[in-house]
């Protein structure tokens, strides 16, 4: 397979010399270890939020960082979790004395990551919470995690609690806000495609010409069941019925205690979507999908939303939170209320989000 690269290893850091270059305005770029961080930081009385997943995602998170989203994100290598000294590390820099969030996704290597990068910053001084996201209803566990996996939630929280931070909530504010962004977003991806990694150089997995992964995870993990290529409109009717049909789903997620000053196993539920509900629809490109074909599903999925009584209040369309050039798609379903609303249109000004500015 053929890319437009010059050394497998070199992927990362020559594409994060490249976004230094190109966007200095927004952000500045750390090397050894890796990160990405506001040009602008420190924020003065303000709650850093940090992220940052395996290269290969983006814009995930690394066209996330800027004015009104993250203040720093740690990409690791392609597929792999970062590393907690990348964490720290950021931490440090963008830190003004009001705390720093870590926004995980559910994947094993980032809770582990994040947990020792957590407390390494806390040694240091530093206040630090991290809260998961957990959001795909395609699998209750997978090869990456234990529980459901975070995906489409993620960049929407992303947005949401960075404009909470440039608001300045306080730390535990944030932490309780992606908390309920988490707890009211589900997602549902599928693929017509695999991906194929640099250093790899072939698929990662093999997928005829006439089928699709039901339910795949945004590293080629398996999905649910591999079916028959469908319709547009079929495979969008299957994705948002997952989706709005999905039942309460009950959780036990580690956080830590500032009180207790130890890390606890939290329970948590998340109600299922209701006719009457108000919600954000967004639709994600996995990488290789071309936009036209974002919109056909957005179209149906706004005609089965109206169906079932669901409002559509925002969206968002294109490719966010993707897996190389994998073909595919998922769609995002957030439960939006008064705050969620105004948290959303807030200006941002990151390489990858524009608005209001």
């Amino acid at each position: 397979m053929k890319k437009l690269i010059n050394n497998p290893e070199d992927v990362v850091r020559e594409n994060l010399a490249g976004m230094a270059v190109a966007h200095p305005d927004i952000i500045k770029v750390h090397f050894e270890p890796n990160f990405i961080y506001r040009a602008d930081a420190p924020i003065q009385d303000k709650v850093a939020i940090v992220s940052g997943s395996g290269s290969g995602h983006e814009p995930l998170y690394n066209g996330c960082v800027g004015y009104g989203m993250l203040d720093a994100a740690c990409p690791g290598e392609v597929f792999t979790a970062p590393t907690p000294d990348q964490m720290l590390e950021a931490a440090k820099i963008v830190n003004s004395g009001s705390g720093v969030l870590y926004l995980v996704n559910n994947y094993s290597g980032d809770v582990m990551n994040y947990e020792m990068a957590a407390e390494l910053a806390m040694s240091e001084g530093i206040r630090v919470l991290n809260i998961i996201i957990d959001d795909d209803v395609a699998v209750k566990d997978s090869l990456y995690t234990q529980g459901r996996r975070g995906v489409g939630t993620s960049v929407l929280a992303a947005k949401i609690c960075g404009a909470a931070a440039e608001a300045k909530y306080d730390l535990k504010q944030i932490a309780e806000l992606t908390r309920k962004v988490n707890l009211n977003g589900r997602s549902m991806g599928m693929a017509l495609t695999s991906c194929i990694t640099p250093q790899k150089g072939t698929p990662l997995f093999d997928l005829g010409d006439n089928e699709i992964e039901f339910g795949i995870g945004i590293h080629g993990e398996p999905g649910r069941e591999r079916l028959p290529l469908k319709t547009a409109d079929e495979i969008t009717e299957m994705m948002a019925l997952s989706i709005i049909e999905d039942s309460a789903y009950k959780r036990v997620l580690r956080e830590w205690d500032e009180d207790k000053e130890e890390w606890t196993d939290i329970e948590l539920i998340d109600p299922p979507l209701a006719s009457g509900d108000s919600v954000l629809a967004f639709v994600n490109g996995m990488g290789g999908t071309p936009l036209p074909e974002l919109y056909i599903v957005y179209r149906k999925l706004a005609e089965i939303c109206e169906k079932k009584g669901l409002k559509i209040v925002r969206n968002l369309v294109g490719s966010y939170i993707t897996s190389l050039e994998m073909q595919g798609c998922s769609i995002t379903l957030l439960k939006m209320d008064d705050e969620l609303i105004k948290l959303w249109d807030a200006p941002v000004n990151t390489v990858s989000f524009r608005w209001g500015m």
